[in-house]
């Protein structure tokens, strides 16, 4: 089954460490949503007849938009797409946006897993990410999406924070966990080119959390999620069993999934596809039936590289078996051997024919990852 993911680029403010394509909503939707109906009309084919198993709406804010504008998206994609009987239906909220009537509006719409960015407990910290909303927000929110009848409920948490001590993080942690939700998203904060973060890194008014810290708060992730009954089941996804997010699942297994909007991303197996960065220029293009995105065909040596890339990272691990059939010998023989040394090192285990990472080959993955992938010529 293939997925869809639908980029919604507004926001109300900017957060500091934010490098996803963005624009600060004025309000008026009409051209996006216009430009993003047609778009579907016009991928019907790339996903053909597969069944849509999963919709993720994220961002961006898409609870910036309005419950009627969320619907004429969604009553589109029923239009334009082969939907499963019971497909994973997500919407990415601020805490700020959430009010029992909108709940109510989007279980009308069938929206049935809630992903709530919450970053932090901390005020101060939500301060210096130029977060939108407040703790008590975030307290508040999280408890009128339970009285909504939402069970699937996701929080976004940020550590690596500059300042926040292994003590914040842990007592973020504790209070997370003990609200009920299933599934846990946490990312270490990392300072991108070109964002506010950034530039107050360059003039020297912010430091970033020294390795040691950064390890420290790792750790307090991963044993306080597992006393919580919560299974790392990517390196930076937790979740209660049965609440994996399927979408997500589906993406490091590398199923079909479509982008739709701006500088969204779309993959088939054998290529890759991603629209325009710029919303008047993807409006305008799909308006006029021009091309509003670039493609890349995937030799082996790409295809190879990102089921490495993305299979490393979850739970499962890469499949030995798998690397055989699709990449040949050659590519299983070049694995093994570079693995070899960094499952001496226990930074990988080789067990059940599948490649995965120790906890201590997780706090490097980026850097492990890369060292497996077959380099350009």
């Amino acid at each position: 089954m293939a997925g869809i993911y639908i980029h919604i680029p507004f926001c109300k403010k900017l957060c500091s460490y934010c490098d996803f394509y963005h624009v600060i909503s004025g309000g008026d939707h009409t051209s996006f949503i216009e430009a993003l109906v047609r778009e579907m009309e016009m991928r019907r084919a790339y996903t053909g007849s597969e069944e849509i198993s999963t919709l993720y709406m994220g961002g961006g804010t898409p609870s910036v938009l309005s419950l009627k504008e969320t619907g004429m998206i969604l009553e589109s994609v029923w239009r334009n797409f082969n939907i499963c009987s019971d497909p994973e239906i997500t919407i990415e909220l601020n805490p700020d946006d959430v009010n029992p009537p909108y709940l109510s509006g989007l279980k009308a719409l069938k929206v049935n897993r809630i992903s709530l960015g919450i970053q932090s407990w901390h005020d101060d910290d939500l301060r210096l990410l130029n977060r939108r909303h407040d703790s008590g927000q975030a307290y508040a929110a999280l408890d009128e999406i339970r009285n909504a009848g939402f069970e699937n409920i996701s929080a976004d948490l940020i550590y690596g924070i500059p300042g926040m001590t292994s003590a914040r993080w842990a007592e973020n942690l504790d209070l997370t966990f003990s609200k009920d939700i299933k599934h846990l998203s946490a990312y270490h904060l990392t300072i991108e080119k070109g964002t506010p973060f950034w530039k107050m890194k360059d003039k020297g008014l912010l430091q970033e959390t020294e390795e040691e810290e950064s390890v420290t708060q790792f750790n307090l992730l991963t044993e306080k999620a597992e006393m919580a009954g919560f299974i790392q089941y990517e390196i930076s996804n937790f979740a209660k069993p049965g609440y994996f997010s399927i979408h997500n699942t589906n993406y490091w297994k590398q199923v079909t999934y479509l982008g739709l909007g701006p500088s969204a991303h779309s993959f088939n197996g054998y290529s890759r596809q991603w629209n325009i960065r710029d919303l008047k220029g993807y409006v305008k293009a799909v308006g006029s039936d021009r091309n509003f995105y670039e493609k890349e065909e995937l030799d082996n040596r790409t295809r190879f590289n990102e089921y490495i890339m993305t299979s490393l990272r979850t739970m499962w691990g890469v499949d030995l078996e798998y690397v055989e059939k699709v990449f040949e010998k050659e590519g299983y023989d070049y694995l093994l051997n570079i693995a070899g040394k960094f499952i001496a090192y226990g930074l990988m285990k080789h067990e059940n024919n599948t490649l995965v990472l120790t906890n201590q080959g997780k706090m490097i993955s980026d850097n492990l990852i890369s060292e497996l992938m077959i380099p350009g010529k």
